[in-house]
């Protein structure tokens, strides 16, 4: 590895807007940088719904928020455009003031490709020939490399090629933090193990399991292992989960909507078991460090499921699997994955844990 120690600081400017498990994988990134250039000044742009999971890191010097979605539904009335206006511009100022030595785009597409347009820097970077046109604002492109390597891979595979630098590729790592609902940290303090997190709901109704099967996951747990079971979700998973409890003789808890993010990784954080379909939280409970089991239908596990060598994907391999399809007449890739099969990846994972 080269030597920085008598280099000049650098700066770095790091886009990734979102979306939660894209953010939570380009800490890897994030990593590797500050190994190669440990007096760098590292600044990362995301937006708001992933804020919270890069404010306050270690190796971050300052993060700047975007508030895109929120800035889109203003524009569209009168108040609103007073309001967004200069919440742009204020936006567009601190993110001018850097003259940056290599600002990269880990999000190719439109929407960061404006933030590398409108920041200031001598190297603009990014992989070549990605969606919507983004590298046309790079002035330095990379040749791009097969999706079918993880998405961890190819953050971190980009970030070398700005340092010249072969990197070893880390896991992604959230760092610990304070809990910010202090009832929360009770809760966890007093809850007893083993304890088990499902978060059963992704945006993709084609990633979603049977809430009944969920039903019967959850009191298998609890009648097999005297397990504690927490559900984790957003406010619009709170109605779902209601229903899966419902459906349940034994007794769990739903914490859905009631978490901030971070205060949902350090529930993961300290939890024996994680199990979840495709989404945001997945990645989150990997980045912390405990057991996943994911449970995988028409996405690919070896791009984007959790990395590490402590976790399990659940999958039926269908040969239509994986169809990256937002609608599907049948799911079968779901429905024919059953409660036993996931029971058998927890069986594995418990007894190694407890």
């Amino acid at each position: 590895m080269k030597s920085y120690d008598k280099m000049p600081q650098i700066k770095i400017l790091m886009v990734k807007l979102s979306a939660i498990g894209d953010v939570v994988h380009t800490m890897a990134a994030l990593t590797a940088l500050r190994s190669a250039f440990p007096t760098a000044k590292i600044d990362w742009v995301v937006e708001e719904a992933a804020a919270s999971l890069v404010k306050g890191h270690p190796d971050i010097n300052k993060v700047m928020i975007s508030r895109r979605k929120k800035w889109q539904q203003d524009l569209k009335t009168i108040d609103g455009i007073k309001t967004a206006f200069p919440e742009i511009r204020r936006f567009v100022k601190e993110l001018r003031v850097e003259h940056y030595d290599y600002i990269i785009d880990f999000q190719w597409l439109f929407k960061s490709a404006l933030v590398v347009a409108l920041a200031r820097g001598k190297c603009k970077m990014g992989y070549d020939l990605t969606q919507e046109g983004s590298y046309l604002f790079l002035n330095r492109r990379v040749t791009p490399v097969s999706k079918n390597n993880h998405a961890v891979w190819r953050y971190v595979h980009l970030a070398g090629v700005m340092a010249g630098i072969d990197f070893e590729t880390p896991e992604p790592e959230l760092p610990p933090r304070d809990f910010e609902a202090e009832d929360l940290r009770i809760r966890l303090a007093s809850a007893h193990h083993p304890l088990v997190a499902i978060n059963p709901m992704a945006k993709w109704d084609t990633k979603n399991w049977l809430p009944e099967r969920f039903s019967r996951l959850a009191d298998s747990l609890v009648d097999r292992y005297g397990a504690e079971v927490m559900f984790t979700g957003s406010p619009e998973d709170r109605a779902v989960i209601d229903y899966i409890l419902d459906g349940m003789h034994q007794k769990a808890v739903n914490l859905a909507g009631a978490t901030s993010l971070a205060d949902l990784a350090e529930i993961y954080r300290r939890t024996d078991l994680v199990i979840s379909t495709d989404t945001g939280p997945m990645h989150m409970a990997a980045a912390v460090g405990t057991p996943v089991i994911a449970l995988f239908g028409p996405t690919a596990p070896w791009r984007t499921g959790p990395y590490g060598k402590r976790h399990m994907v659940v999958r039926t391999g269908l040969n239509c699997s994986p169809c990256f399809k937002k609608k599907c007449r049948t799911q079968e890739c779901m429905t024919n994955l059953d409660v036993d099969m996931v029971l058998k990846a927890v069986d594995r994972k418990l007894k190694l844990t407890t």
